[in-house]
């Protein structure tokens, strides 16, 4: 195998480590139709934006001071969520350490939501060389900045660095860092998220570090 193709595996958290996506379309529901009841289905066309995206779309003029009030009933929300790994995820990380592989959360998550990650998820720490938070960096994806900041924690360049990502903004922002980018199908389908990633999957069943050696990325 050549070893030399990829140094890190970058990984966004919810729909890419976990199988969270779900619970967050439950909680959008609710506050899209408590707000904007003339826009039904706005909790699916939301998905994959960082909070700030969707406070600037959508809660802006006289909707601007409601955004304390939501962010309050969000930070409430993802106290009590289940943080529950995508299949076959552990197994991945795990072989790709075997390999000598880095291994990095790179989210939009600040770290109140993390913190609850920790607490649901005890050993999640132990998974990762490195946890990128949105207090690390300055300008959200679709920027890749939060991917070439990783890579720079790494020391290794964006040529071996594979991104593993489920939203449109991830995916643009992996591609954008000049990485490699593995598409989950959580949020998107695997049709719709095709002209962003090189690969797409709908879990992790049966993919490797040899696997993801193998595989003919476009860079």
């Amino acid at each position: 195998m050549q070893e030399r193709l990829f140094k890190a595996a970058l990984f966004d958290l919810d729909g890419v480590v976990f199988d969270t996506e779900p619970q967050y379309t439950v909680f959008w529901g609710m506050i899209c139709r408590q707000y904007h009841p003339e826009h039904p289905g706005l909790e699916h066309e939301i998905k994959g934006s960082t909070l700030t995206q969707i406070y600037d779309r959508w809660f802006s003029g006289p909707l601007a001071s409601e955004r304390a009030s939501i962010t309050a009933r969000l930070d409430d929300y993802e106290q009590q969520m289940h943080y529950d790994y995508i299949t076959g995820f552990e197994a991945l990380v795990a072989d790709l350490h075997r390999h000598g592989v880095k291994t990095a959360v790179v989210t939009s998550s600040n770290i109140p939501k993390m913190e609850s990650v920790y607490r649901y998820q005890p050993r999640f720490k132990e998974l990762f060389d490195a946890i990128l938070t949105s207090e690390d960096f300055s300008r959200s994806k679709p920027d890749p900045d939060c991917y070439l900041k990783a890579a720079a924690r790494f020391n290794v360049s964006p040529e071996e660095c594979i991104v593993f990502e489920d939203s449109f903004n991830g995916l643009k922002s992996g591609r954008a860092a000049g990485m490699r980018v593995v598409g989950l199908a959580t949020t998107n389908s695997a049709e719709a998220i095709a002209p962003y990633s090189d690969i797409q999957i709908s879990d992790y069943n049966g993919i490797d570090t040899a696997f993801l050696l193998n595989f003919q990325f476009s860079i």
